[in-house]
């Protein structure tokens, strides 16, 4: 890969990584919860679902799911149940304190795996690698060597993102103290409201 074609691919993907989403949101939703270093567990588990989702979209599954409209179709509400359940979570969260006593951590796996499929529940993520990627691949080149670069590219920008705002979320806990119930039940709406526009759209 050209160094100009990854230059342009590493704005887009910081573009990308900034844009709401999902994963950004339980980032800084953890973040608040349980500090930045308790929400790493979250972040690696959002990347390595993204890493997954990258390797099934270079690999032809997004053409598939674009060609069937029932495959896409289970996806979608499988996706949008998920978050609807994270968001209901979310909504029920005790508030936050500065001791975070309240606050029940069901412990890194659980973490995990909430980024985990926070990155993949969305079928809309792999139609949009699989449009995406081909724009920064060279068809004359090894297919798993570009893999390993695009991969690794958005990998380290998403973590990086992410952690900026799990840091964020941590400072603002004094204020988050004293509105932390509405702050939950802010996130856990946009995740429901995620979650049921999901199977939706078109």
């Amino acid at each position: 890969m050209e160094l100009q074609t990854w230059l342009l691919y590493l704005v887009a993907v910081i573009g990308l990584a900034f844009a709401p989403g999902p994963n950004g949101l339980l980032a800084l939703s953890h973040g608040a919860l349980y500090g930045r270093r308790k929400t790493l567990p979250t972040i690696l588990g959002g990347v390595t679902g993204f890493i997954g989702v990258i390797a099934i979209s270079m690999f032809g599954i997004g053409s598939l799911m674009m060609a069937s409209a029932h495959v896409l179709s289970v996806l979608k509400w499988l996706g949008g149940a998920y978050l609807v359940y994270l968001g209901i979570q979310l909504w029920r969260a005790p508030a936050i304190t500065l001791e975070n006593k309240t606050v029940v951590d069901n412990g890194q796996l659980a973490r995990f795996r909430q980024g985990l499929l926070a990155a993949v529940s969305n079928p809309k993520v792999i139609l949009f690698f699989g449009a995406f990627l081909p724009q920064f691949m060279t068809p004359n080149e090894p297919l798993l060597t570009q893999f390993f670069i695009l991969a690794a590219t958005f990998a380290v920008v998403e973590f990086c993102v992410e952690f900026f705002v799990a840091c964020i979320a941590h400072q603002l806990r004094p204020w988050l103290k004293k509105s932390g119930q509405r702050f939950n039940r802010g996130c856990g709406s946009v995740f429901a409201l995620l979650g049921a526009s999901l199977p939706l759209s078109q």
